[in-house]
């Protein structure tokens, strides 16, 4: 009998795969309204993704992630263009993650380095590489380890965060910006406001992936539906409170996307006389997020493995080497990264590099669950007798509620994505909105030329 994962590790698993905190000091420039944005996140985002996911997974064990399940639904086509907008987003969201890791490590050499563009560069390929050769020799990290890095370099920093800002407050340092009342709901007629949910949202991508486990758990109708709303009403207040703590101690045009936590921990240290603890806590973070990312760098060429398999690229992307690894692929998606790397040269500054690169992936990432959230209604009718370990409460109302808030949620991040924000050099509105649509136009594009190779392709031809 194979043994089933207790809810607590369930609950440990969710929080390693979302909470990050690298997305806090984007998160914190905006402030008191940061309040409504969470909620509207969770209820229009985080809740439904999670539960439809789980239905999904639920529905077939088999044969799991968003390319079979969209694959079911609309055919291959749509799940090709479905596991290529997951694989594009993560080429592009690398570069941010790896950045924040390269602005983290500055603080053990020269802070300054952190707005250096040359180290940033040279950072991020020297680490996304040497990733992408270990993962080419086999070598694979259990999900404990892959718990503990994520243990290491996210909840624990992020705990002791919030547990400074707390003191913080209640010592009575000055506040940099003020709750109250009147200012926690913002004029949500101004589009800049909205803003926020790019930095937000991008705090909850990858919570599907939470479904994969429910056959993997006892009472899955009872405990799986518990450890979804545990770990998200974990990440959700402690990505709230990380958040306030930045936004409380740091200006909002002080805050750098990339270096701002080591900002805010370096003035927590500083007013209560703990620098000493500034290079042990820069290790733990660094350590911890590059081990965490390991896992994220094989799931996303797995899954366009699938779609080689069926015909959409060719065979040469489908050899893999002695240690059963997909070589070509992910020396291609390492190559992407490393042209991904030359927006550096586009951008006025690093903080427009690093949040142009969210608002693009966030809503590349958009895309695809408007798929997954669009298959879960067209089979959730399609295969009525199949039977499922977790439904969504409320039958074929439950359905369609929890995904019209799905895709209210989506719908608002893709279109505030093309409005830049106010307190980041990103250039000119115009000029930042070509940039979005460029970005879409190179990293969407290809899905054609797929297409255009399976239909020419002798073996699938007529298929």
């Amino acid at each position: 009998m194979t043994k089933k994962i207790p809810l607590f590790s369930l609950v440990i698993l969710i929080i390693a795969a979302i909470d990050n905190i690298r997305n806090l000091p984007a998160a914190a420039l905006f402030g008191s309204a940061l309040i409504f944005f969470f909620v509207f996140s969770a209820i229009a985002f985080l809740i439904p993704t999670s539960l439809v996911a789980a239905e999904l997974s639920a529905t077939f064990p088999e044969q799991g992630g968003v390319y079979h399940w969209v694959r079911k639904a609309f055919g291959e086509k749509w799940a090709m263009g479905a596991i290529w907008l997951q694989w594009i987003n993560t080429m592009v969201w690398y570069p941010t993650m790896l950045s924040f890791i390269a602005g983290t490590a500055a603080y053990l050499i020269d802070p300054s380095l952190a707005q250096n563009k040359l180290y940033l560069v040279c950072f991020i390929l020297t680490v996304f590489w040497g990733l992408t050769f270990i993962n080419l020799w086999g070598i694979h990290i259990s999900a404990l380890v892959n718990n503990i890095c994520a243990t290491i370099g996210t909840i624990f920093p992020m705990l002791f965060l919030i547990a400074l800002g707390a003191i913080w407050i209640f010592k009575g340092q000055p506040l940099q910006i003020q709750v109250t009342a009147d200012n926690i709901i913002p004029p949500l007629s101004h589009s800049t406001n909205w803003i926020s949910l790019i930095a937000i949202m991008a705090s909850f991508l990858g919570v599907e992936l939470a479904g994969v486990h429910v056959a993997d758990i006892r009472e899955p109708q009872k405990n799986f539906p518990k450890a979804v709303f545990s770990a998200s009403l974990f990440i959700f207040l402690s990505m709230l409170l990380g958040s306030f703590a930045i936004a409380f101690v740091l200006p909002a045009k002080e805050i750098n996307l990339i270096a701002g936590i080591m900002q805010v921990f370096s003035n927590f240290f500083k007013v209560f006389g703990i620098e000493a603890l500034t290079p042990v806590l820069t290790v733990l973070i660094v350590v911890g997020s590059i081990g965490g990312m390991i896992n994220w760098l094989i799931s996303p060429a797995r899954g366009l493995l699938h779609a080689a398999e069926f015909g959409f690229l060719p065979p040469f992307f489908t050899r893999k080497n002695k240690a059963g690894v997909a070589k070509n692929i992910l020396l291609g998606q390492a190559v992407v990264v490393s042209l991904v790397c030359l927006i550096f040269l586009l951008v006025p500054s690093v903080n427009a590099f690093y949040w142009f690169l969210t608002a693009l992936s966030t809503e590349l990432y958009m895309i695809m669950y408007v798929l997954m959230f669009c298959s879960a209604v067209k089979l959730h009718y399609k295969y009525v007798d199949r039977p499922k370990i977790f439904k969504i409460p409320g039958g074929g109302v439950g359905m369609w509620i929890t995904t019209l808030l799905g895709l209210i949620g989506c719908t608002a991040t893709i279109i505030v994505s093309f409005f830049p924000p106010d307190n980041v050099d990103i250039g000119s509105p115009l000029r930042y909105i070509w940039m979005i649509c460029l970005g879409n136009i190179v990293t969407i594009s290809p899905i054609f030329l797929f297409y255009y190779y399976r239909k020419r392709s002798p073996v699938y031809r007529g298929s």
